[in-house]
């Protein structure tokens, strides 16, 4: 189920990326602000972090060719061909509360994650992280 021509756009009956309303009226409100407009939200999956995988986001203004562009609540989401096997049926939230508060994933591929909420892994990464204490 891997969808990656040319930037492909999707719109299939389970989606590869979920967004939230807040998450979607912030990632809108980041773009306004920074006078962004036509960029996307590149949403990926790397190496590293307390439990062997992290996440990351940057807004970018040009899709890759081996990109999945998911149109969703209003915004453009990109999504590697290597991030979209991990980020399959995510939902991307943005919580802001006393504690602090940030964009967070709720990713159904995650057997485990770390307590910081920006890494986690899979049943089948094979990578070992450092640990929480290796979490900023």
């Amino acid at each position: 189920m891997t969808a990656s021509l040319n930037a492909q756009e999707t719109t299939e009956a389970t989606p590869i990326l979920n967004v939230t309303p807040a998450a979607a009226s912030k990632i809108k409100e980041l773009l306004e602000a920074r006078g962004l407009q036509d960029y996307s939200l590149r949403v990926f999956v790397s190496g590293g972090g307390c439990s062997g995988l992290q996440y990351g986001m940057a807004f970018e203004k040009e899709a890759d060719e081996s990109d999945t562009r998911v149109d969703t609540q209003g915004v453009s989401l990109l999504v590697d061909s290597m991030s979209l096997e991990y980020l399959h049926g995510a939902y991307i939230d943005f919580v802001d509360n006393l504690m602090g508060g940030g964009f967070r994933i709720d990713n159904p591929n995650a057997t485990s994650s770390c307590g910081c909420g920006h890494s986690f892994r899979t049943a089948d990464s094979s990578s070992s992280g450092s640990g929480c204490g290796g979490c900023h």
